[in-house]
């Protein structure tokens, strides 16, 4: 029987949260995520900014403990996908299309109540883009715009006090296989083991480490 963890967002800021989190290597594999902070973290994923508000992604929860089991030897033999208890799989769309843009305008246009005819400039620049790029450029800016999803996915998950294991030592092709993700309309990208850190994990009391402020920031 799993133990559903209830933890209440932290009042503490952003900085003290993204202070105290860290790239979890040992997870608790009884306490479980919430569903209502689930449900938090599933919408701030859909909130989340894209080029042009294009949304060019997909997000693949694996629960099903068969499958995470299978997962291990497809990221580099590593526990995370299996033990934590919710992995985000981050993917770009198989390809952006013109249908795509069209939908994503008319649904633009609706829940503004405006008329399409009005978005016409938009559609130019949306199609001007795309169109002025190759497939493999397009698909290389699509994965770009999935990091900005997995960012914003650590810092709410951060914020709920979630710990959180982002992954690109995965086999993306494998991980597609697995999940049928081609007939989804979609290529994983990146991946992200979310849950609480068991209390084995010695990282967990490690320090923090990076450089100054005055070695990052260059000020114009």
């Amino acid at each position: 029987m799993f133990v559903t963890s209830t933890i209440s967002p932290s009042p503490s800021s952003i900085t003290e949260c993204l202070t105290w989190r860290y790239a979890t290597q040992d997870f608790d594999t009884v306490c479980k995520i919430d569903a209502n902070i689930w449900n938090e973290i599933e919408e701030s994923l859909r909130l989340t900014p894209s080029a042009f508000g294009l949304q060019p992604w997909k997000f693949v929860v694996v629960t099903d403990q068969t499958i995470k089991n299978q997962l291990q030897s497809m990221s580099w033999n590593q526990r995370q996908p299996v033990d934590c208890s919710h992995l985000i799989v981050i993917c770009r769309l198989e390809k952006m299309t013109d249908d795509y843009v069209e939908r994503f305008l008319e649904h633009k246009a609706r829940e503004r109540n405006m008329p399409i005819e009005s978005l016409a400039r938009l559609k130019q620049i949306i199609f001007d883009f795309i169109n002025s790029r190759s497939e493999d450029r397009v698909n290389q800016w699509m994965e770009k715009q999935c990091y900005i999803a997995l960012g914003n996915l650590i810092n709410t998950a951060s914020f709920y006090r979630i710990d959180n294991c982002p992954m690109e030592g995965i086999d993306p092709k494998a991980y597609d296989t697995l999940l049928g993700l081609p007939d989804k309309g979609c290529r994983t990208v990146v991946a992200c083991a979310l849950g609480y850190r068991s209390g084995n994990d010695k990282i967990a009391q490690m320090s923090k480490v990076r450089f100054p402020k005055s070695e990052m920031f260059i000020t114009v």
